[in-house]
């Protein structure tokens, strides 16, 4: 699981970035990612309805808001502290 992902896939859909998150869609190991991403974007480009984009743009923002926090979870942040 890659954090960075998350956070890409997060700016890219807040910034309506839609051919980066395509590359994100496409290179991310993460299947579900991908899976909630396709989901959006055809909706978005294939949909006349909005409440179907609405809620696949939910879907994918709740999935990287489940996906961040669990990551925080399973890696704390590590203090280092500099030898003086």
């Amino acid at each position: 699981m890659n954090k960075v992902d998350y956070d890409r896939a997060l700016y890219y859909t807040h910034r309506s970035e839609w051919d980066n998150l395509l590359i994100l869609m496409v290179r991310t190991k993460d299947d579900l990612l991908s899976k909630r991403i396709e989901h959006f974007l055809h909706a978005y480009h294939f949909s006349n309805d909005y409440t179907v984009v609405e809620r696949n743009l939910y879907t994918l923002l709740r999935y990287i808001e489940h996906a961040n926090f669990t990551y925080s979870v399973e890696q704390p942040l590590q203090e280092t502290f500099a030898e003086m």
